[in-house]
């Protein structure tokens, strides 16, 4: 059951990375706009983070849809999770009026704290599911070695 149940988890979790890496990838100018309403990085590593956080996104979700380094890519999605709950809460915490851009948009807007709690809620809710991977990683349909479960499970 736990390998059906780890299936769910990584394919969910890949499908998170995908979607919201992609809608990065499709709108670079956006996502620079997204970037630059956290006002936490000096000007000259904006570009940067806005052209690699897509692509990291999306190599994420395709280690987890392909089921390889699981438990690696668990790690680091939970550790991408925590930077943006962080940058959501200080966000919140400063009084800044943005929203987070995790699946398109992002800038200023007019949003309230329920939007914040939202937004962290349903972050805890994809770390909750990255935790679980990073416990129990093998599941099934998995191509890594150290991924899937043996046929007979």
């Amino acid at each position: 059951m736990r390998s059906w149940i780890s299936l769910v988890a990584r394919l969910g979790l890949a499908a998170v990375w995908l979607i919201s890496g992609w809608i990065k990838a499709s709108d670079p100018l956006q996502t620079v706009v997204a970037v630059r309403a956290y006002r936490l990085l000096p000007e000259s590593l904006i570009y940067p983070v806005a052209n690699a956080l897509p692509l990291l996104e999306l190599l994420l979700g395709f280690f987890l849809l392909i089921g390889f380094a699981v438990r690696q890519t668990a790690i680091a999605s939970a550790v991408l999770l925590a930077v943006l709950m962080g940058v959501i809460s200080a966000s919140w915490a400063r009084g800044l009026s943005i929203d987070c851009g995790c699946f398109g948009g992002g800038g200023v807007a007019d949003v309230d704290g329920w939007t914040y709690v939202r937004e962290l809620s349903r972050d805890l809710a994809f770390s909750v599911l990255a935790a679980w991977l990073c416990v129990w990683p093998k599941s099934r349909w998995a191509l890594g070695s150290g991924s899937r479960v043996s046929l007979a499970a």
